[in-house]
């Protein structure tokens, strides 16, 4: 008997663990593909890579 409980305890939280991380995953696949502009994405692409502040560094390393 207490066999059983433990198994279907374990399944239970096996079954909310998952239900968990599909939320996750669908809600930031959702979140991506419904924002208006790529800063409301919430990936924070926006601020990670500058190009234009690259390309000013590298321009001034190379005139060194």
């Amino acid at each position: 008997m207490v066999d059983y409980l433990w198994c279907m305890l374990q399944q239970i939280l096996i079954i909310l663990l998952f239900s968990g991380a599909a939320f996750y995953v669908s809600r930031l696949a959702y979140r991506a593909f419904t924002a208006k502009n790529a800063c409301e994405s919430g990936c924070a692409k926006c601020g990670a890579l500058d190009l234009d502040k690259i390309e000013k560094s590298l321009k001034s390393k190379a005139q060194l």
